[in-house]
């Protein structure tokens, strides 16, 4: 009998994995909504051919000695466990597989590292709008959505709840949860579009990316430098309990006249940025610090040959407190997408030099680790603002056949960990905006969550301008 094909782990998981914690699970959450239902057996067929055509993702950590110098992936060729399961409709059945997203991350130690919920819809089941997960230990209350857990501002208490959306109606919801440590949300979509193109037998490649005129590498002039740390999100209501807190919702998508010199991205990337100092000032912070989003960037295919794994980089976009200059959009966003095509096109390792350094096998990977966690906390005060991850226009149609149809909805949360403490992940679907937020209960309440999603909808439309 052969021994298991064995990988080092990559830079980003190594580092994700010295850095785990329990009660802040690493873990991306997608949900897939279908206007129609999907056989069981056919499903569970379709998601484990899949894996067998992206091979890498039947993965899990290789035991080892404490003394090794390197964490390892075990290829094991078929999974370790059922990877999916099924949930009959309900009133909370939607709510509580959110809630396991956040909560309870697939274990590194069994193959694969994801897990798929199907759930059922029931009828009048509200799946957009308002709707978000409640602390895991919260007393019983009417938490069907943010708005009954009794709304921290004033001018949310008389709100009336998000008007119905085509997210609102019967079918079936894909909850995708997945290791982080292990995999990232556009590698586990391939996955998901390649399982319905197996279960519908529909075409599912991706579309072609939007053409764009080629431009040359630019050199990143007039970007802010500052040795000062990133302003913070100021701190809400935290909740008693601690894990994440997520709130989607369902937008239109911003406008953006023909030939304008930014992209939705930029707008998006603004938006972001002006929520974030907008809530600060009504918490009494003085914007004295600049601003510093981190931007995932992939540059993977998203064909069938797309590599599976934590593929993106991240960068930073900064901006000075005196750059958010609402009078002068046309500019702040022009200067955004000039700033933001500059920083993408710069070569830089997936998460900086000195991480490539500290996950070198010089040590154990005990050794290294306890390192990491200390120059983790040390750096503390200079992570990031806030992350926003925009993945796009879905490039796969996503179609499971003519039974449970085409997605309508797709929605991804990053995990908020502190001291970053809030991720805003959007993706666009059938001509919609779906945005997602995610925060640290340690920063955040719900009602807090609520009047973001509304600041966030605020800017968004301001941003749309004529150039």
């Amino acid at each position: 009998m052969t021994s298991p094909t064995r990988i080092p782990f990559p830079v980003v998981d190594e580092v994700s994995r010295h850095c785990l914690q329990e009660e802040e699970p690493e873990t991306v959450h997608i949900e897939v909504h279908l206007p129609g239902t999907l056989d069981e057996p056919r499903l569970r067929k379709a998601f484990t051919e899949a894996l067998h055509r992206h091979p890498r993702i039947l993965m899990r950590e290789a035991r080892g000695p404490w003394y090794r110098r390197r964490y390892e992936w075990e290829l094991t060729g078929d999974p370790d466990t059922e990877a999916i399961t099924f949930t009959p409709a309900s009133p909370r059945a939607l709510q509580d597989a959110r809630t396991r997203a956040l909560t309870e991350a697939p274990p590194l130690s069994m193959s694969p590292p994801i897990r798929l919920e199907a759930v059922s819809l029931a009828a009048g089941s509200r799946a957009a709008g308002a709707m978000g997960v409640p602390p895991a230990r919260a007393k019983p209350r009417a938490w069907g959505r943010v708005g009954a857990a009794e709304p921290r501002y004033a001018g949310l208490r008389n709100a009336p709840p998000p008007a119905t959306t085509p997210s609102t109606t019967q079918g079936t919801v894909l909850i995708l949860t997945i290791n982080h440590t292990a995999l990232d949300g556009p590698a586990c979509l391939r996955i998901l579009a390649t399982a319905a193109e197996l279960y519908g037998g529909s075409d599912n490649s991706p579309t072609a990316p939007p053409t764009r005129t080629p431009q040359a590498p630019q050199e990143a002039k007039d970007i802010p430098t500052s040795w000062l740390p990133p302003a913070r999100v100021a701190q809400g209501i935290p909740e008693p309990s601690p894990g994440n807190g997520m709130l989607v919702t369902e937008l239109s998508l911003p406008h953006r006249p023909k030939g304008s010199p930014y992209t939705v991205n930029d707008q998006l990337m603004v938006t972001t940025a002006l929520t974030v100092a907008h809530w600060n000032r009504e918490h009494g912070i003085r914007p004295r610090r600049p601003l510093r989003i981190t931007m995932p960037v992939d540059d993977r295919p998203r064909d069938a040959s797309m590599p599976i794994g934590n593929g993106t980089r991240l960068v930073e976009v900064p901006f000075l407190p005196a750059e958010l200059d609402v009078t002068d959009m046309p500019a702040l966003l022009r200067r955004t997408a000039e700033r933001t095509r500059a920083l993408k096109s710069l070569p830089r390792p997936q998460l900086g030099h000195g991480a490539a350094l500290l996950t070198a096998p010089w040590a154990p990977v005990t050794a290294r680790a306890a390192l990491t966690r200390t120059l983790r906390r040390a750096a503390a005060p200079w992570t990031s603002t806030t992350l926003l991850s925009n993945i796009g226009r879905i490039p796969y149609p996503l179609d499971f056949g003519s039974e449970a149809g085409r997605a309508h909805a797709v929605w991804f949360s990053a995990p908020a960990r502190m001291p970053r403490g809030l991720t805003v992940t959007t993706a666009s679907t059938a001509g919609r905006l779906h945005l997602a937020l995610r925060w640290s209960r340690s920063l955040l309440s719900h009602g807090d969550g609520a009047h973001l999603r509304d600041l966030f909808e605020h800017y968004l439309h301001t941003t749309e301008v004529t150039p």
